[in-house]
């Protein structure tokens, strides 16, 4: 194995490291998002960029270059860590850094998060197909059970 792909190899275990640090504090970000500490207008972004982290790390969409998956993964952790260059409890303006890094990392990734969110609502589009014919099944295994208990069976 070359330099090049032992350099690769460390990088994505260190990518994929970081992303189950990031995973751990989901809850983090979505208690932020709740709280309303300015980053509200930033939800939708950070909830799809959430999203594709977890998609990527599961191994469900991996369509996507490494320097997508490392701004988005950056972004999330600089907004996540209560340790920045502007301290997130001064009222008004500590948020501000994280704002700019935030903004700087989906500029980065715009094209391919636009990619993803496709692809996300088509998944979310083919699953909502199957649940009408999953509830068929669903009725017709209840309508068997019910003419096996009338049965005797």
């Amino acid at each position: 194995m070359g330099d090049k792909e032992k350099t690769k190899e460390k990088d994505n275990k260190s990518l994929m490291d970081s992303i189950k640090v990031l995973l751990g504090k989901e809850d983090k970000l979505n208690d932020q998002l709740e709280k309303g500490q300015g980053l509200e207008s930033y939800a939708k972004d950070l909830l799809l960029m959430m999203s594709l982290v977890k998609d990527y790390y599961q191994g469900n969409y991996r369509n996507i270059p490494y320097k997508t998956i490392s701004a988005a993964v950056v972004g999330l952790l600089y907004v996540l860590n209560p340790i920045d260059i502007i301290p997130d409890f001064i009222p008004f303006i500590g948020y501000i850094d994280d704002v700019l890094v935030l903004k700087f990392c989906l500029k980065l990734m715009e094209k391919d998060l636009k990619t993803y969110k496709t692809w996300k609502d088509k998944q979310t589009a083919a699953k909502e197909e199957t649940k009408p014919s999953d509830k068929k099944l669903e009725d017709k295994n209840k309508s068997l059970k019910k003419e096996d208990k009338g049965s005797g069976k």
